[in-house]
């Protein structure tokens, strides 16, 4: 390798967690010509978020080094489900819905990737084949190799229904690698197997095999389980720089060196205090994806709402219904979208405020002449304005 190559692998193996073959990227970058370097994503919801945003950023680096990647967009794959990590079958996605998220991912991974490097397929591309080809892929492996994979094995010794389709998703996607000619493929470290058998693939189709490079799984800002919009532990690229700020202030303390090292490419300042570091990570990657101006006053609207604890300077506002009293949970339920079980439950929570001050279980209906005017609060983020009836209402500019 020259001193050139040498630098580039350790600075792509640094927050990596295994290169396979061994030596095998060092080679590939050895050879000093630009690489296809693949990352496939298959749309089964809507939104690009952080999770996603540590391969994408890795990618990134590959493209400041002079590579090629190759997004792959999975259009066909979502439509089978990928069964990693998975103890039961994915259910089947509308074809309609695939195709929307696919559109978003396309538009939110340019958050993050430079275009200018990028590849964009679709693997309908080449996915959507005749039957001989199908035969021909499934032949490239075995039922006995394909149930070696971690969680088919522990599927199939427990009893649990396997279908024919997952068992052939990992080679679908090691058909991906064949057909963009993949130098070095990306993954987390769920996708092992699935990468691997992408190089057993390439072989059978007399392709040049990848190596593959896998990024650890960023958790959500739970802390605990991986980031995932099913959990409502995510982080959403696309989210408003407010939402973005404010659910990066949750994130554990004992999570923030992760969340530094992956997104942020090197550990916190050891001398911050955890808060100081907590800011500064919600902060620059507010900054990233909404820009420096957004990340200021996303940041002060957090100071307004957790620290001075005022409303934000812009509320919507919305008129009372022509009623008096006003019953309290319809109009929660009304003005933030809630059942009216939902806003009695946070009633006696003490989780609506008005005027800053706590209501209470019992106080279910109110004067109008007591909300005319008021600040109604749900939480610690959802404010609402109320005017007397009749009032014109106008959004949060």
């Amino acid at each position: 390798m020259t001193e050139r190559s040498s630098a580039d692998l350790d600075f792509l193996l640094r927050n990596a967690v295994e290169s396979l073959p061994e030596g095998g990227l060092g080679r590939k970058l050895g050879a000093g010509q630009p690489l296809r370097v693949k990352f496939g994503i298959d749309p089964t919801a809507p939104d690009v978020h952080l999770g996603h945003a540590v391969p994408l950023a890795k990618l990134r680096e590959f493209q400041d080094l002079g590579h090629l990647v190759v997004l792959i967009i999975g259009d066909y794959t979502a439509r089978v489900g990928d069964p990693s990590g998975r103890s039961v079958i994915r259910p089947q996605l509308d074809p309609a819905e695939i195709d929307r998220n696919a559109e978003t991912y396309r538009r939110q991974a340019f958050k993050v990737l430079d275009p200018e490097r990028t590849e964009l397929r679709l693997n309908s591309e080449w996915l959507e084949m005749a039957m001989e080809d199908l035969f021909r892929l499934a032949r490239t492996a075995t039922v006995a190799q394909l149930l070696e994979r971690d969680d088919f094995a522990r599927r199939y010794s427990g009893g649990e229904p396997i279908s024919v389709l997952e068992l052939l998703y990992p080679l679908l996607q090691g058909y991906d690698s064949v057909a963009v000619r993949a130098d070095v493929e990306l993954g987390g470290t769920d996708q092992t197997f699935n990468l691997l058998l992408g190089r057993e693939v390439q072989t059978a189709y007399g392709v040049a095999s990848q190596a593959i490079l896998t990024m650890p799984i960023l958790p959500g800002i739970d802390g605990v389980r991986r980031m995932s919009k099913s959990l409502d532990n995510y982080v959403g690229v696309d989210e408003p720089p407010a939402e973005i700020f404010g659910k990066l202030m949750r994130v554990p303390d004992d999570a923030m060196g992760l969340y530094y090292d992956l997104l942020l490419g090197g550990p916190p300042d050891p001398a911050a205090s955890p808060v100081v570091q907590k800011r500064r990570l919600a902060h620059d990657l507010t900054a990233r994806f909404h820009g420096p101006e957004a990340a200021d006053a996303a940041e002060a609207r957090f100071d307004r709402l957790h620290v001075a604890r005022e409303a934000p300077a812009e509320i919507e506002e919305a008129s009372l219904p022509d009623q008096n009293p006003v019953h309290l949970p319809a109009l929660i339920g009304d003005r933030f979208g809630l059942s009216r079980a939902q806003a009695r439950r946070l009633l006696a929570q003490g989780g609506v405020r008005l005027d800053g001050a706590v209501l209470g279980a019992d106080e279910l209906d109110l004067p109008a002449s007591r909300l005319a005017g008021a600040v109604l609060q749900l939480g610690k983020r959802r404010f609402v304005r109320l005017r007397a009836p009749g009032g014109v209402a106008r959004a949060a500019s």
